[in-house]
């Protein structure tokens, strides 16, 4: 097992818990990254997801920026702006603004799914044609506006990214596949692969990426990390009810059923066809859960297959205060 030092991130959706609203979902999350900020975690990551009852996180741009008032040393960023949904132009004047607030802090994390369903992501973008050419031309795009290297004679040659900064927010591209990992070598940006969201060929993805990796004007050298669920816990009851509900919820996004904020008291009793049984042990590769000395062990595993130093745990769980603990033990094992 590795002994090099790995750093802990997170990243947040601001989950909605049972009997509890979207207001408090957010403010959750600002007691989270300021409790981040504090155990010394090294990056702060907010969501886009539109059109459900269970996460809060819509608008990851106006959230960074009161983060980023609220704590001192965390980087915080996107994970990620949905590009498909948005006018680059806007992502580079938005990104450049909160750089101009709290320079050298920022993330712009950014994805090509729509992170919402068809209908929702043709009203948020009428021309949004789900193209890969188009998220290409988005990124290429986006570095001329943050550097101002347009060719002279074009169009976007006329067109400036207020406000004029000197810096620039770190740039990463999210992936669940390896195809983004090579438009992250490309262009020179960093890789973060979404192993919660498909727990299969990531190290793959990573090392082809680093293979391909073309240093940019912003990043010299490959950077990846890894964001997957977690859940720690000093309590091996909570801990398998915790996966229980997880078992559930991944359950109910498959079938494409109402997703909406569980107990355990909701799935306690649930009996599972052999087929369901398969999807659990399949979708549990996308989750690491267990004691703190556990919880360790299972974290440097998956660091070292994918050869990485940073992982991002995104934790979510019935009880807030749950959360927090997860976060603090998560710390203290890999002594942040």
């Amino acid at each position: 097992m590795s002994t090099k030092k790995i750093r802990l991130s997170v990243l947040d959706q601001s989950p909605i818990r049972k009997g509890a609203t979207a207001e408090l979902a957010v403010q959750e999350t600002i007691q989270l990254a300021k409790l981040a900020d504090e155990l010394g975690y090294t990056r702060y990551w907010v969501s886009e997801h539109h059109n459900t009852g269970i996460l809060a996180g819509s608008t990851p741009e106006v959230l960074i920026a009161h983060l980023a008032g609220q704590t001192k040393h965390i980087r915080v960023g996107s994970g990620g702006i949905m590009m498909p949904n948005h006018s680059t132009l806007k992502v580079a004047e938005n990104f450049r603004m909160l750089e101009a607030l709290f320079p050298g802090r920022i993330d712009l994390g950014m994805g090509r799914a729509p992170g919402t369903d068809r209908i929702t992501a043709s009203v948020l973008n009428p021309s949004n044609q789900f193209k890969e050419q188009d998220f290409i031309e988005q990124l290429a795009d986006l570095n001329n506006y943050f550097h101002d290297t347009y060719e002279p004679g074009t169009i976007g040659a006329k067109i400036r990214a207020i406000p004029q900064v000197k810096t620039v927010p770190a740039q990463w591209l999210l992936s669940s596949s390896g195809q983004s990992g090579l438009f992250a070598a490309h262009f020179g940006m960093g890789f973060s692969f979404a192993h919660f969201i498909n727990p299969n060929g990531g190290p793959e993805n990573v090392k082809l990426y680093r293979e391909r990796f073309q240093p940019s004007d912003d990043l010299s050298q490959p950077e990846v990390n890894v964001a997957i669920f977690v859940f720690c816990s000093e309590d091996e009851e909570q801990i398998k009810q915790h996966q229980a509900v997880m078992d559930h919820r991944f359950l109910q996004f498959e079938k494409g059923a109402p997703i909406v904020p569980l107990s355990y008291d909701d799935v306690k009793d649930q009996v599972y066809t052999t087929h369901e049984q398969e999807r659990i042990r399949h979708n549990r590769y996308r989750v690491i859960t267990g004691t703190p000395s556990e919880i360790k062990l299972k974290l440097t595993w998956l660091a070292d297959d994918y050869g990485i130093d940073e992982i991002m745990a995104v934790t979510i769980c019935e009880s807030f205060e749950a959360r927090l603990t997860s976060y603090k033990l998560l710390a203290r094992q890999f002594e942040l």
